[in-house]
């Protein structure tokens, strides 16, 4: 964010601009992907213009959130009294800014006009659920005035019952009309608004395509940045243990409920910690995660909700396969503390139990007797083989709705159970089995090389 004037033409800079209450600051808010842009439902939230810096990788440019139009038919009226051909206009313009009178009597005029004569190119914004009606033909006269280049959006806050009208109207005063939903806009629509002013300002084609190469280069950046969060997250999760000394068997006995509570919340904070991380990737700063807003529906440790979020139990049977427990060998299923030793049986065919047997089971605790003397109390780590599916199907699920969220977007996030079933479906053989083996080895507590590479395809999938 910037208080600084906005400069010439050398860097692209907008000014959002229209009538009060029509969506500005949720444009502003949408395009410079930042949620910390006030907005309100009450006109004259925006009172002097702000200017915001939007940096993405080397490519720079500059949103201008201003005031709306209070009087635009008597600052027009100012205007046309001193008759000015239209090659003078644009002076004439500048003439009210620099009136006393003016600055005085029409304070939001000014503020919002200073950034465009300073150079900024104009993004005028309506609302396309009311009415059109003649009293904003002042407000886009007075901006033609200016001879800077103007593009309008049309922002359906409540419906597009008048989209229709709106573009008639707004096609005779702008070079390009665009409907724009400020609080469903993807980054592709983003991009189309930018490609739109590249073709019809010529002076900032270069800097406006170097913009949009940033932003693409961005997107999958944010992608890699969550799939290695991902991995870090259950590669821990799985791995974790806590441990306790004791002088007596029985003291190390009665320290389970401590271990218990130190477990399950070293492990709820690591995952809230993970989202931190992946929401701050995605610039949400003021998304709450408090109550209903952008939490998971149940906790981590319900484990009747386990073959919802992970894999179901047939599945997990067919993994056992895939991942090599039928290859003629063995596998270690050491699950909730126990080691079951199974190997091919009939020509690869797993019982139908085996493979998912514990996967309701949460962490052994186990007390041992140690070299120096006294005891251990340890707790952990969780071998059920859904477990890493289960934290990865919860981090999915936040990465999805983090990736498509809007930054004008204030309501809570409704959450639901997500299978992972559904999208390794959608993967061939090669990338499938590559995880299944990942996931295997991790909640057997063993090492996985380029872990977020072997998850990328799964992110990647998410629109």
């Amino acid at each position: 964010m910037s208080e600084s004037a906005v400069p010439g033409s050398e860097i692209p800079s907008f000014a959002v601009v229209g009538h009060p209450n029509k969506g500005k600051s949720s444009v502003v808010s949408t395009l410079a992907r930042n949620d910390q842009i006030a907005i309100s439902m009450q006109s004259g939230t925006t009172m002097v213009s702000e200017t915001f810096d939007i940096n993405i990788g080397n490519a720079h440019y500059q949103l201008v959130d201003t005031p709306g139009f209070q009087r635009p038919r008597k600052v027009l009226a100012w205007l046309k009294a001193h008759n000015p051909t239209a090659d003078k206009r644009r002076e004439c313009v500048i003439a009210f800014l620099n009136d006393e009178t003016c600055q005085q009597q029409y304070v939001d005029e000014i503020e919002l006009l200073k950034p465009i004569i300073a150079g900024a190119a104009i993004l005028y914004v309506v609302d396309g659920s009311r009415p059109y009606s003649a009293e904003y033909e002042a407000e886009m006269e007075i901006l033609r005035w200016t001879g800077q280049p103007t593009m309008a959006l049309i922002n359906p806050i409540l419906n597009d019952d008048y989209v229709p009208n709106w573009q008639a109207a707004l096609g005779q005063y702008f070079s390009v009309v665009r409907v724009f939903d400020a609080v469903k806009a993807d980054i592709e629509q983003h991009i189309e608004l930018l490609q739109a002013f590249a073709a019809i300002h010529q002076p900032w084609q270069s800097q406006l395509s170097a913009i949009i190469d940033a932003f693409e280069q961005e997107t999958s950046h944010q992608v890699f940045q969550s799939c290695f969060i991902a991995a870090q997250l259950i590669e821990e999760m799985t791995a974790y243990q806590t441990t306790q000394k004791a002088l007596s068997k029985a003291q190390a006995q009665t320290l389970k409920p401590v271990l218990e509570k130190q477990f399950y919340d070293w492990m709820r904070r690591r995952e809230k910690n993970a989202l931190d991380e992946m929401q701050m990737v995605y610039r949400h700063h003021q998304l709450a995660r408090q109550d209903k807003a952008l939490t998971l529906p149940d906790d981590l440790f319900d484990t009747q909700k386990w073959y919802g979020w992970g894999l179901s139990k047939k599945q997990l049977t067919s993994v056992a396969g895939i991942t090599g427990a039928a290859a003629g060998g063995a596998l270690d299923l050491a699950v909730a503390g126990h080691s079951f030793m199974l190997g091919a049986i009939g020509g690869g065919i797993v019982g139908s139990t085996a493979a998912w047997l514990g996967a309701d089971k949460l962490a052994s605790s186990k007390i041992k007797g140690l070299p120096m003397g006294g005891y251990e109390a340890r707790l952990g780590p969780i071998g059920s083989k859904n477990f890493p599916y289960v934290i990865l199907a919860r981090f999915i699920y936040m990465f999805s709705q983090l990736k498509q969220r809007n930054h004008a977007q204030r309501g809570e996030v409704e959450l639901d159970e997500i299978g992972l079933e559904p999208l390794l479906d959608k993967l061939d053989s090669a990338k499938k089995k590559s995880i299944y083996v990942a996931l295997d080895r991790l909640s057997r507590q063993k090492s996985v090389d380029d872990l977020p590479d072997t998850l990328a395809p799964l992110f990647q999938l998410i629109d």
